[in-house]
């Protein structure tokens, strides 16, 4: 039997109307060649750090948690199937190879495009959906990415302690967040209920602001991330990041048919920390947002 060649163990709970089966997630570790992690929302999610770029903006060289991590993730649906949502971190020399083999495998793409200005070398994000047998959508992804420089898993080694006041950070910013990888990453929900085709879309597959910092020493730190936004809320927030002297890198969106409509900002500045979370907490102020 090769690695693909996996038969999915289903465990079944009674559900009114009909019996509801339970996916056993073991198989999808096995046809990923590593093991995810359940989030809030019953979203199980595989991270890909793509380690073997090295990228620089402005200077800085990026670490894979700030923007170079590819993610899939997978939710139950009511019929037993899932859906697969995911963002892959890609080389211009790698977008057709693995659009082509996605394709292949039943994995739709949902957008490709930038989400930095200015790096080096140049890197593109492929943004990903798929419905069906969660091992086959998985053996999919892993075929793809096998096409790439992407790392197989590796242990995690425990990294030093972050050259930031975070403490200040999220008293700043009204929103805790959490060390990974040398980045200091907040995460922020829409008070919104996103869906697509019918199916919740919790903000751990995508749809909640990322608000990363990488310290560059002397109280400074790059940031970089995404505001997760309707139509209303564009253009205020481009404003409050403009004149906080946040760039603003992209504004697209990253699915197809979710409501409400969203719109995607990539933003980036280097700079000292506080004043960059202060203007990153004057674009949230104009954002229907949860409370932290």
């Amino acid at each position: 039997m090769s690695r693909f060649d996996v038969v999915p163990v289903i465990l079944c709970l009674a559900a009114a109307p009909r019996i509801v089966c339970a996916q056993d997630w073991k198989a999808v570790d096995q046809a990923l060649g590593r093991a995810g992690a359940m989030q809030p929302g019953d979203v199980y999610k595989f991270g890909f750090p793509r380690s073997d770029l090295h990228v620089t903006v402005g200077g800085v060289s990026i670490k894979p948690s700030l923007a170079l991590g590819s993610w899939v993730a997978f939710k139950q649906g009511t019929d037993g199937q899932v859906t697969l949502m995911g963002d892959l971190v890609l080389t211009e020399h790698e977008v057709e190879p693995v659009m082509q083999t996605l394709q292949a495998g039943g994995v739709e793409q949902t957008a490709v495009h930038n989400h930095l200005l200015g790096e080096s070398p140049h890197v593109f994000y492929m943004h990903i959906m798929g419905h069906g047998d969660a091992a086959t959508l998985a053996a999919s992804v892993h075929a793809a990415l096998a096409l790439t420089g992407t790392p197989p898993a590796s242990a995690p080694v425990p990294a030093p302690a972050l050259a930031l006041d975070t403490a200040t950070l999220s008293k700043t910013l009204g929103f805790a967040g959490k060390v990974a990888g040398g980045v200091y990453q907040v995460g922020v929900a829409r008070l919104d209920t996103v869906q697509v085709d019918g199916m919740v879309v919790p903000p751990s597959m995508g749809v909640a602001t990322a608000l990363n910092f990488q310290p560059t020493g002397e109280g400074k730190a790059a940031i970089t991330g995404d505001f997760v936004l309707i139509g209303s809320e564009v253009n205020p927030v481009l404003r409050a990041l403009r004149s906080n002297g946040i760039e603003v890198t992209a504004l697209h969106g990253h699915m197809l048919s979710e409501t409400p409509r969203l719109f995607f900002m990539h933003f980036w500045a280097h700079g000292d920390a506080g004043k960059l979370a202060k203007g990153l907490r004057e674009a949230l102020d104009h954002m229907n947002v949860k409370k932290s």
